[in-house]
This record gives structure tokens, C-alpha cells and sequence, in this order.
């Protein structure tokens, strides 16, 4: 067998397998799911794997943890060609194609400090995407641009 056809890392009995994340964006999608390694699931992070689709990618790993839909909604703005395997008993059991949705509510807040949604009871903030390809973020409220890389949680 090649070093190529090898495994990298083990599989998992239950839980779920981010593959074919975009090269370098593991730890920002840890980052966006809050895993930090505290929560005691055993967490496996592949960086720059080789990728017959893609010349790298980087893949995680999460046991005995079942990714919400909102949880896709945050993938999908850092790394849109991800795929989200769920798995039970060693076998996939569901698998899920990211898509970017047109917009995201009640997840991320406007980088604006002045804007309505950071400030009034009741408003929820809003982005929508603009561009789905480059990802293009902007406020609903206050029109203001939104870089990937500012984007935080409520």
C-alpha cells in the first residue's frame, strides 16, 4: 500500500468527520463551533491532507458530537466546499453537502458597534451574502460590509 492510500487517522465510532475544508481553515471552523478540546470529546484535526479533488484539504474530527444545521449555516462561510459526514457505528449515516445560505440570523452579530441589531431588544442580526463564491457579507441593517475574518457570535 502507498503512503498515499493509508490512513491518516483512525475512524470514529460516532460522531462527525468535516472533510474536504478548505486548506488552512480547520482551526477557524473550530474556532466557529466553539470546540476547543475542554467540552472531553476526542477531537482529530488533519491539515494539508492530500486530496484527490482538491490538491489539499484539511478534515476534523468530533466524537460522540452530531453537528446542528445552524453549525452548517457557520462552514458554509468559511469553507463553502466542506462536506458533513455524521456517523454511527462506524458507518456514515448521513451526509451532508454545504451550502451557503442567502443569509444568516441570530448566529453572527454586525461588526458595527453602532448598528440597530447590537443595540436594540428585539432585532436580531442579520448578514446576507452577497456573493456566495467570494463571500460577500453585508448587514441587512445597517449596509455595512462584513469581512470573513471579523465575523463573531453573539
Amino acid at each position: 500500500m502507498s503512503e498515499l492510500n493509508q490512513l491518516l487517522v483512525r475512524r470514529i465510532k460516532e460522531g462527525t468527520v468535516i472533510d474536504h475544508i478548505d486548506p488552512g481553515k480547520a482551526f477557524n471552523v473550530l474556532k466557529t463551533l466553539n470546540i476547543t478540546g475542554k467540552e472531553g470529546n476526542i477531537v482529530t484535526v488533519a491539515l494539508n491532507v492530500p486530496s484527490s479533488k482538491k490538491n489539499k484539504k484539511d478534515i476534523i474530527k468530533v466524537e460522540n458530537r452530531f453537528l446542528k444545521n445552524s453549525d452548517t449555516d457557520k462552514i458554509a462561510l468559511i469553507s463553502p466546499h466542506a462536506t458533513i459526514n455524521i456517523i454511527k457505528n462506524y458507518k456514515v449515516a448521513e451526509k451532508r453537502k454545504i451550502q451557503v445560505p442567502d443569509s444568516i440570523s441570530r448566529i453572527f452579530k454586525c461588526t458595527n458597534i453602532n448598528c440597530i441589531s447590537n443595540e436594540e431588544i428585539g432585532i436580531s442580526p442579520t448578514i446576507l451574502v452577497l456573493d456566495k463564491t467570494k463571500i460577500v457579507l453585508k448587514c441587512k441593517y445597517c449596509a455595512r460590509l462584513i469581512d470573513i475574518n471579523e465575523l463573531q457570535e453573539i
